[in-house]
């Protein structure tokens, strides 16, 4: 099942660019998924498996590396990438 997913990302200290940079850069990095960035939030089009294995595993390593983090996370059932 293909699905559509809308993340606003925000570190809650003065240093908020890299991160997220760093974080869509890796999301970016991830085969088979279509990642599409625009000024308020990113969007990430693809297998609702893969997104979720994915969003686990980089919003773990954010948390690590600076707890005071928040996500915001919108998922819609279908691929609305077009």
């Amino acid at each position: 099942m293909n699905v559509s997913l809308d993340i606003s990302m925000y570190p809650l200290n003065q240093d908020f660019v890299e991160p997220i940079l760093a974080f869509i850069a890796r999301l970016e990095a991830q085969p088979g998924l279509v990642i599409k960035r625009n000024s308020l939030s990113t969007q990430v089009f693809g297998d609702l498996n893969q997104i979720m294995q994915l969003m686990t595993n980089e919003i773990a390593e954010v948390f690590n590396q600076n707890p005071d983090t928040v996500f915001v996370l919108k998922l819609v059932g279908q691929d609305r990438s077009n």
